[in-house]
């Protein structure tokens, strides 16, 4: 049968119909366990009853209004967002993708105002931050990028998680007015910096009066154990951005800004048709609201040690095993090489994983998933990795 949708996505041969906490049910009710959870977007798993009674709700009282107009649930998640974070506003719109062109659009506006005529921004090798022209071009990855030339410029990029490239692209040019990082990144393959890299980058960005801009897209709304995960390193950057777990499933992305960068945009500069509309908002409030109540953050800091335990246990001895890092319930098991055909050999077994940057298997659990779903994913995952390692060094 002919499909009609783009072939932008190399698609699994499965079809889900349905969703209960952190299984996933296809056609046929065939239950699997969601250890990607859409992509670090459903933290409180699938059909989350809380959400589901949120969504429900108001979509009998009102989904849309134009942001003309004062939307209550947005003012009620922009209170919540600033308190949990100690940002001072927020920009609604849609996704990640969104509330990074936010971000950069807050960091040339920042650089026109110092008088700066072509302001840029230092991003990092390996990095994602979506694939818009500005986002793709920010993003350090050459292959999303093939094909859309020309690139939009005003973006230095230096190794990750080393801070003397960045002191060295500071004394390079001039322009530059922001840092926009990944506390931890996601596409790349789990990349966990130095515990104090944030707190240098800080530093930099107050020595040299550049805006600090944390891309926290996929580390956010709890995965790694913390509500950001730049709370891990006591400190505030001057623009954050969130999404993907955010509506846990329904579209909203937020830019959140802080002192300097919180007065740069004004009316008519900015905007979004459906940002922070109150269905959006709605269910961003319920998962706040239940993250709160049922202590899933700080659980998901021991879940994902637990995890990490079992793994370490299991595939001990296993000489293709190059790591296995996480923060929170932010996993990456490293191979030695590529190691895509596992997220098929998964799939078969009924699991979804991910694996991301050619040799890394992603990780991202639900933080609702319990002690029994979480030996299921160490056994079952510790098995096919161990029988894909012997196999593949067999053909070598």
């Amino acid at each position: 049968m002919t499909s009609h949708i783009m072939p932008t996505y190399n698609r699994l041969p499965v079809t889900f119909e349905r969703g209960e906490g952190a299984w996933l049910l296809d056609e046929n009710n065939n239950r699997y366990l969601d250890a990607i959870s859409g992509i670090a977007v459903c933290n409180l798993g699938h059909a989350h009853p809380s959400v589901h009674k949120a969504i429900c709700a108001q979509s009998e009282k009102l989904l849309h209004t134009s942001n003309i107009y004062k939307i209550a649930n947005q003012e009620r998640l922009a209170d919540q967002l600033t308190e949990k974070s100690g940002m001072d506003n927020v920009f609604f719109c849609n996704s990640g993708a969104e509330a990074n062109e936010a971000a950069i659009k807050l960091a040339r506006k920042f650089g026109h105002e110092k008088g700066i005529d072509y302001p840029a921004i230092i991003v990092m090798d390996k990095s994602f931050h979506g694939r818009t022209l500005a986002t793709l071009s920010a993003t350090g990855n050459s292959k999303v990028q093939q094909g859309f030339a020309p690139l939009v410029e005003g973006f230095v990029r230096v190794p990750y998680n080393d801070i003397n490239a960045i002191k060295q692209a500071l004394a390079d040019n001039k322009n530059i007015v922001a840092i926009l990082v990944e506390p931890i990144q996601g596409e790349g393959g789990i990349n966990i910096p130095a515990a104090d890299y944030l707190n240098q980058i800080r530093s930099l960005c107050d020595q040299h009066e550049l805006l600090m801009m944390l891309d926290e897209i996929q580390s956010g709304i709890g995965r790694t154990g913390k509500f950001l995960a730049f709370q891990h390193n006591n400190i505030i950057p001057d623009v954050c951005t969130l999404a993907k777990a955010l509506g846990n499933g329904v579209p909203i992305g937020a830019c959140l800004a802080r002192g300097k960068a919180a007065e740069l945009l004004t009316a008519g500069m900015h905007g979004s048709t459906f940002g922070g509309n109150p269905l959006a908002c709605s269910a961003a409030l319920a998962v706040l609201a239940t993250l709160g109540e049922d202590n899933l953050i700080e659980l998901a800091r021991q879940k994902g040690e637990a995890i990490c335990a079992g793994f370490t246990e299991h595939l001990q001895g296993n000489p293709h095993i190059v790591d296995i890092r996480n923060k929170g319930l932010m996993i990456g098991i490293e191979l030695d090489s590529p190691c895509a055909e596992l997220v098929k050999s998964a799939l078969q077994q009924r699991l979804l994983i991910n694996v991301t940057n050619d040799t890394t298997i992603r990780l991202l659990p639900p933080l609702i998933i319990d002690e029994e779903q979480i030996k299921l994913l160490v056994d079952t995952l510790s098995t096919l990795i161990n029988n894909y390692t012997e196999q593949t060094a067999q053909k070598t």
